[in-house]
C-alpha cells in the first residue's frame, strides 16, 4: 500500500521524460559500411534502383520540446555521392524550460558529393531550438545544403508571440570554414518581421546553397527558375557557392519553388519520401 501510495502522490515536482536521439551512418564505395542509432532517431536507406543513394532520417518522438536532443551524423568515403533527408517535417513545439537541440554532422570524403535536403521544420508558438550543422568537407569535396522554416502552424493560423531560435550552418574544409550562415530570433524581433527589410510577413523562409567550385556557374539555371507566385527570392554567387533565399506566405508554395530549384540544379530526381 505504501508503493500505491507513492504512485499517487502529486505534492512532488513534475520530471518530465525528455527524447535523446543520435543516428549516425557511413557510406562507401561499395555502399553502406555502419549505422547506429539509438533512442528516438532512426536512419534508413531505402532501396532506390539506379539512382543516387538516399539516406533518410526519422525523429520517433515526433518533434522537439523543452529538453530535447537530437544528432543526425552522415560520413562518406572518398568518391561516394548520396542525398539525405528526413521522412516528415520537424517540428519545434512550446517549451517553458531549456531549449531543444539538434546537431547535425556531415563529413565528406576526398571528391564526394552530398545533398542534405531535410523536409522544412515548424516552429509551434513558444518554440525554444538551438541547431547546429556543420559539414567537413575533404579535398574536391562539395554539398548541397537546405534549410526551410516555417513560423508557426498556418492552418491552424497561429501567429508567434515568443520564440527562441538559433540555427547555425558551418562549412569546413582544409581546416578553415569557408561558409557560414546563422539565423536568430527571439521575442524582441517578431514584431520587426513584418518589416519590408526583414521578412515583409512572409510566414516561412529558406536557404538553400551550393558549396563548390562549379557552384558559381549555375547562377542563371537557377535564377531562371525563381518565378513562382507568392514566393520572393534572390541569387547570389560569390566564389565557389551559390547562395539563394526565399521567402513565401506559407509553406506549400515555398516547396513548389524548392522542387522546382531542386529540379534544375540537381541530376538525379528529388528523394522518393518527397513524393506526394
Amino acid at each position: 500500500m505504501v508503493f500505491i501510495d507513492a504512485m499517487l502522490d502529486s505534492t512532488g515536482p513534475t520530471v518530465l521524460q525528455r527524447s535523446h536521439g543520435l543516428a549516425r551512418i557511413m557510406l562507401g564505395s561499395r555502399g553502406l559500411i555502419d549505422l547506429a542509432q539509438a533512442g528516438s532517431a532512426k536512419v534508413m536507406m531505402p532501396h532506390v534502383v539506379g539512382k543516387c543513394p538516399e539516406i533518410v532520417f526519422l525523429n520517433t518522438s515526433g518533434g522537439m520540446a523543452s529538453g530535447d536532443r537530437l544528432e543526425y551524423h552522415v560520413g562518406m568515403q572518398a568518391g561516394c555521392r548520396a542525398v539525405a533527408t528526413t521522412q516528415t517535417a520537424e517540428r519545434a513545439y512550446r517549451a517553458n524550460d531549456c531549449p531543444a537541440r539538434a546537431q547535425i554532422r556531415l563529413t565528406l570524403g576526398a571528391g564526394s558529393w552530398l545533398d542534405w535536403l531535410p523536409q522544412e521544420t515548424i516552429l509551434f508558438d513558444g518554440a525554444r531550438l538551438e541547431r547546429m550543422t556543420r559539414v567537413d568537407l575533404g579535398p574536391g569535396a562539395g554539398c548541397m545544403l537546405l534549410e526551410m522554416i516555417v513560423l508557426g502552424r498556418q492552418a491552424m493560423g497561429e501567429r508567434l508571440s515568443h520564440l527562441h531560435l538559433h540555427d547555425r550552418r558551418e562549412i569546413w574544409q582544409g581546416g578553415r570554414i569557408i561558409h557560414h550562415d546563422a539565423l536568430s530570433l527571439s521575442d524582441a524581433a517578431l514584431p520587426r518581421l513584418q518589416d519590408p527589410a526583414v521578412l515583409n510577413g512572409a510566414k516561412a523562409m529558406a536557404t538553400l546553397a551550393v558549396i563548390a567550385s562549379h557552384a558559381p556557374d549555375l547562377l542563371g539555371c537557377a535564377r531562371a527558375v525563381l518565378d513562382e507566385p507568392g514566393v520572393t527570392a534572390a541569387a547570389s554567387a560569390p566564389p565557389g557557392r551559390l547562395i539563394l533565399r526565399l521567402l513565401a506566405s506559407d509553406g506549400w508554395p515555398l516547396r513548389r519553388q524548392i522542387n522546382r530549384l531542386l529540379g534544375a540544379l540537381r541530376p538525379d530526381p528529388l528523394p522518393r519520401i518527397w513524393q506526394v
